[in-house]
């Protein structure tokens, strides 16, 4: 399918800035939020417990809603899933916030998931790293051209892994149709602050980094305030709370959430491949939430862990006035 085909007119571009009004609302607001996949115990997908899981993310006040992403565990849903999952999302949402549906792997079937959330009502694509080469800079960017060029879903690419970009790569997906942001996955600051400064003001940034609000403040001073939170998919009242307290310059409340909570929580995170997906789908669990167990590859935590994970959720919970 070809860009004339799929990408074009006055209507694709009024509907595509809409959505970048509304994504740069909720990144000033409040955090991005990543549910996790509901899964029975036998594995399969759980659409009912997703259901209630989505509803209960959004009583959080999230930015915006980016299912079957990395959190979500897009890397083992197969089509038929990922439209439920995309679909479900889409369905609580009612409109209330922007939803941004994961795809990725190689740019066929990248485009095959984009169209699928395009029919589920998506309102825009997170094009997340392509499967396991790789690439030089031209071959990077013909990725994500070749995705925006066959879907009217505005997209944003998400660098991390392999997938690294240049200040100059970034220049020119800025003049792509349909891309509209960039998410970082990487923490280099020198490079994103060239990448902040080489490109148009509308374009949108944000913090996507495991655990973020530990680079939170870091980030803002190279023009990158808005970051996704992993603690929102267990515990929203922390990361609503840590949010409140850098909006306000309340850097007590911001350093001791960072020292009692956020930086054992990345040092947990730490001890076993996997875990910045599998202690979050642990801790949603603890807090009584319907998503079951990670599929393989990921593990669950071992009962130590999960113990420490107990112990740490119960003290973020308490700084902030909530139970677990």
């Amino acid at each position: 399918m070809t860009s004339e085909g799929t990408n074009a007119g006055p209507d694709t571009g009024t509907a595509r800035a809409a959505v970048v009004r509304r994504l740069r609302e909720g990144m000033a607001r409040s955090v991005l939020s990543f549910p996790l996949t509901s899964f029975r115990d036998d594995g399969s997908l759980d659409p009912d417990g997703y259901r209630a899981y989505v509803a209960q993310r959004l009583a959080a006040a999230p930015g915006a809603l980016f299912p079957a992403c990395g959190t979500g565990e897009f890397f083992s849903l197969d089509e038929d899933e990922y439209r439920q999952v995309v679909t479900i999302a889409v369905e609580e949402s009612g409109g209330r916030v922007p939803v941004v549906a994961g795809t990725g792997y190689g740019w066929a079937q990248a485009l095959r998931f984009a169209r699928v959330a395009e029919e589920a009502g998506a309102d825009a694509l997170l094009v997340m790293p392509h499967y396991l080469t790789a690439a030089p800079q031209e071959g990077l960017v013909a990725q994500v051209e070749r995705i925006a060029a066959g879907t009217r879903l505005p997209l944003v690419a998400y660098q991390r892994g392999q997938v690294s970009y240049t200040a100059e790569s970034v220049r020119h997906l800025a003049r792509v149709p349909g891309v509209i942001g960039l998410k970082d996955g990487h923490g280099d600051l020198d490079r994103l602050q060239r990448m902040v400064l080489a490109v148009p003001e509308d374009f949108l940034f944000f913090n996507g980094a495991a655990t973020a609000e530990v680079q939170a403040r870091a980030y803002a001073a190279v023009g990158v305030p808005a970051y996704s939170s992993a603690v929102h998919a267990f515990a929203p009242e922390i990361a609503n709370a840590f949010l409140a307290a850098l909006h306000a310059g309340d850097l007590g409340t911001v350093d001791k959430l960072l020292r009692d909570f956020y930086v054992p929580l990345v040092e947990l995170r730490d001890r076993v491949p996997g875990y910045a997906v599998s202690l979050v789908k642990a801790a949603a669990r603890l807090r009584g939430c319907p998503v079951g167990p990670v599929r393989a590859p990921l593990t669950d935590p071992s009962a130590a862990d999960l113990a420490a994970l107990k112990t740490l959720l119960a003290t973020g919970l308490d700084l902030v006035g909530a139970a677990l």
